[in-house]
């Protein structure tokens, strides 16, 4: 396996205790501590399928007002479940991403670390975008595609690790380790650290356990802090030694700055992707004809992949953002000052957008999805989430042309947080195998 330049590792780098997975590593998690029983967005099936749930919104209203908290309390959101009201949201200056702003002077017992609690996407332009230009050009497409031979040598040795026959957990043996692997090496994320950076990132999404939340944020956090100070005594050259330079050369980040935009880097670099891969899997494994398809064509596979990204988005509710004013969107008025969650997860199943939109369709024009979201704050490495995906998904489906489901699809269990959307395991049976 080729690997791309490592950095020295960081010598005696502390680890904080695994106290770990996710509301957004670097947003309040908009799912309530404890369900609602109003809460349509709380109900038991909407965690296993969401879709039933936004039709129904999206039907009474494209921009719908539901309770938050603990019971409501009297407390409403503004959830977005139109394409075009979530297209044109996304882009509105009117709804903030400040949540310092939004925050400031109310109590609260939450203890997140400041590198997630304050970074990059939780940021209004000006600061937006100097944060955003920094790191921009390591996500370019050119880029990321020199990166394409280092990640299909990653796939192939993740692959060689499974049986020719019997059963495998498509998440934890390709799903999570992937991209995991890919964002540690950009970073210089030495080998022995890449397990606890991945319980620590999966705890920052454990919805409804803020203490478990809280206590992630910190390890990550103390961790990368101890990580950039390792790297200005023996520096390398990843990504992060680049930041520190910029840092260090011509004083454009703060400290607190370096270490959000590292921690940021490192969580959202790949919880998006494992997601992706896990429900394009699924989905393609659902729909015979559609893998029939792509096994006699896999060319075709780059092509389809907006689709199976349109089908089963792997964010559910976008990050979080408030009205900085009274506003209109979608008929609905929203007052100034409260949350409103952009759903790209049923954006991207509107059938004023997308006819028939509950069907997969790997012919379908899908590149208007939603599911990197629209406008400055559009995914940053969605290029390097769709090489990572077309690859894996290339390497299973020519390697193992006959695997299937190894447990119904009613059982499949699915990560409890409706920020993102993600299975928690995907049993796969494999029956043959091609090297």
């Amino acid at each position: 396996m080729t690997n791309p330049p490592h950095p020295p590792h960081p010598p005696h780098l502390p680890h904080p205790p695994n106290k770990s997975s996710p509301a957004h590593p670097t947003q309040p998690d908009p799912t309530p501590s404890r369900p609602s029983a109003t809460d349509p967005l709380q109900d038991p099936t909407f965690f296993a399928d969401p879709y039933p749930t936004y039709a129904r919104l999206r039907d009474a209203a494209p921009v719908h007002k539901v309770p938050t908290g603990s019971g409501g309390g009297g407390r409403h959101s503004y959830v977005v479940t139109g394409y075009a009201e979530a297209r044109e949201a996304f882009t509105d200056p009117r709804l903030s991403k400040d949540t310092a702003r939004f925050f400031a002077g109310r109590p609260s017992q939450r203890d997140l670390h400041p590198a997630v609690s304050r970074n990059m996407l939780a940021t209004d332009p000006p600061e937006h975008a100097r944060l955003r230009a920094l790191v921009t050009k390591a996500f370019t497409t050119g880029a990321v595609a020199r990166l394409r031979p280092y990640i299909s040598s990653l796939v192939d040795e993740l692959l060689d690790a499974w049986p020719a026959h019997g059963t495998v957990d498509l998440i934890a043996d390709l799903a999570v380790p992937l991209p995991v692997t890919v964002i540690c090496e950009l970073l210089g994320v030495p080998e022995s650290d890449r397990a606890s950076v991945r319980t620590w990132s999966s705890d920052l999404f454990a919805a409804g356990d803020p203490q478990r939340i809280d206590a992630a944020s910190h390890a990550v956090g103390d961790y990368m802090t101890a990580l950039v100070a390792a790297k200005r005594t023996a520096p390398g050259d990843s990504l992060l030694d680049d930041l520190i330079a910029v840092r260090d050369g011509q004083d454009r980040l703060s400290e607190d700055e370096l270490v959000s935009l590292a921690v940021l880097l490192l969580v959202a670099g790949h919880e998006t992707t494992t997601n992706f891969i896990g429900n394009a899997a699924l989905a393609l494994l659902r729909h015979p004809e559609s893998l029939a398809r792509l096994r006699a064509e896999p060319q075709l596979l780059g092509g389809a992949l907006d689709e199976l990204l349109r089908y089963d988005s792997p964010v559910g509710i976008a990050t979080f953002r408030f009205s900085t004013e009274a506003l209109t969107l979608g008929g609905t008025e929203i007052p100034e000052g409260v949350p409103v969650l952009i759903a790209p997860g049923a954006a991207n199943r509107d059938p004023d957008r997308f006819p028939d939109p509950d069907r997969l369709d790997l012919t379908r024009s899908a590149t208007g999805h939603l599911a990197f979201g629209h406008g400055i704050h559009r995914c940053l490495g969605a290029p390097l989430a769709r090489v990572e995906a077309e690859l894996a998904l290339h390497a299973v489906i020519t390697r193992y042309p006959r695997a299937a489901l190894a447990t119904p699809t009613e059982s499949l269990p699915w990560r409890h947080t409706r920020l993102t959307r993600g299975l928690a395991s995907l049993p796969v049976t494999l029956r043959d195998h091609f090297k």
